[in-house]
């Protein structure tokens, strides 16, 4: 028997490569003998790295660089040598992960620590930056981000600002002639599963800002902010990019690269990572797939990586089921997408610390039970 495992991280307890290697043990429990591949998926935000560097082949780098409040910390990205490609994820290191709930400040928050990566990429010789977005603490529009890549942002009496959340108001002019120097000639992959505008009632301020930390009396305040520097923006670069597909991204990000890199294109995280790993050919070629993420709700029906996989086996006629921690909403459709069963992976009540605690055991827990009812209609497995 052959088996294809294909998760998204389990957020706060296990990364996607974790999650993959809890389910295998699971499964070579039931029976030493099956066959397993496993390729751990995400969407461009926490895990991407991981993922990416697994198929690809390279390394990570640990580097000193500024969390969302400027505080230091050890973060990574990937690097592959032979094509001189670097990967980096928003997450890494101005990522929501990086903050406790009751220090999340929007208006404090910066993308300077995800710059800085960036910056010791291109020192390292990158000619290709794959930046995937998402899972970002931040609303400053990837301001900070390119601030630490040597763009100047000034206010309306010429000063240099400090770029985070707060500024964006601030912002009267733009310089990005240092960035295009150090840039010239590095290939971008935008790696995002998001398809928000930068502004208004989809955009990056009302739909993502609350998980933020923005306070509803907040929304108009950051709303302003990012309109106004959206507009300083587009003066600079006469690019008409508010509107494009995930210019809403982490925080606004999405609209930064679009306005001040040349040579891009954006692509699904998922879609990225399958093709980087030939997902398609090992899902066809396998008798059974399983996927999951920490939670499966009513989002994973819209173009999530376990939907992903799960469209890709039906389209080679193979079951896929799903792990989860938590399963909640309407997901009568998931079956129609082809995914057939969602498996909660708590098999006690117990509350959320000891589940995040527990989870590379409970996921083994699980996988193996599976394996056992599996077997009941599988009598040669």
């Amino acid at each position: 028997m052959r088996v294809v495992i294909a998760p998204d991280s389990f957020k706060g307890s296990m990364t996607s490569a974790d999650v993959c290697e809890a389910i295998n043990v699971g499964l070579h429990k039931y029976k030493s003998s099956i066959s397993v591949h496993s390729m751990p998926i995400a969407d461009g935000g926490e895990g991407t790295v991981d993922a990416i560097v697994r198929v690809m082949g390279g390394d990570k780098i640990y580097e000193e660089v500024n969390d969302p409040l400027g505080r230091k910390i050890s973060s990574a990205y990937g690097w592959v040598p032979d094509s001189k490609t670097a990967i980096i994820e928003t997450a890494a290191a101005s990522g929501l992960p990086r903050l406790m709930c009751n220090e999340l400040n929007p208006l404090k928050a910066s993308t300077i620590g995800t710059g800085e990566l960036i910056k010791f990429a291109l020192d390292r010789g990158a000619e290709r930056i794959i930046l995937g977005l998402g899972g970002s603490a931040t609303v400053d529009a990837g301001a900070g981000c390119f601030q630490a890549l040597g763009v100047k942002f000034y206010n309306s009496i010429g000063e240099e600002l400090n770029m985070n959340g707060k500024a964006l108001s601030q912002v009267a002019d733009i310089d990005a002639t240092t960035f295009r120097q150090i840039s010239d000639g590095v290939e971008w992959i935008i790696a995002s599963d998001v398809s928000n505008p930068l502004l208004g009632e989809r955009g990056a301020v009302h739909v993502f800002g609350p998980q933020k930390g923005v306070t509803s009396s907040q929304l108009k305040i950051f709303e302003r902010g990012m309109e106004n520097y959206a507009n300083v923006m587009k003066n600079y670069t006469n690019k008409e990019v508010m509107d494009n597909r995930g210019s809403g991204a982490a925080g606004g990000f999405g609209f930064s690269l679009f306005s001040l890199i040349e040579d891009y294109y954006v692509e699904s995280g998922f879609d990225l990572i399958a093709s980087l790993g030939n997902l398609e050919k090992q899902i066809k070629e396998a008798n059974l797939v399983i996927t999951g993420e920490g939670r499966v709700d009513s989002q994973t029906l819209y173009g999530k990586g376990p939907i992903g996989v799960a469209r890709l086996a039906k389209k080679h006629g193979v079951p896929c089921i799903a792990f989860a921690g938590v399963i909640e909403g309407e997901l009568s459709g998931a079956k129609d997408e082809g995914m057939l069963v969602i498996f909660p992976i708590v098999n006690r009540p117990m509350t959320l610390d000891e589940a995040i605690a527990r989870g590379p055991q409970l996921l083994q827990e699980a996988a193996q039970r599976f394996m056992e009812v599996y077997n009941l209609n599988h009598k040669d497995v």
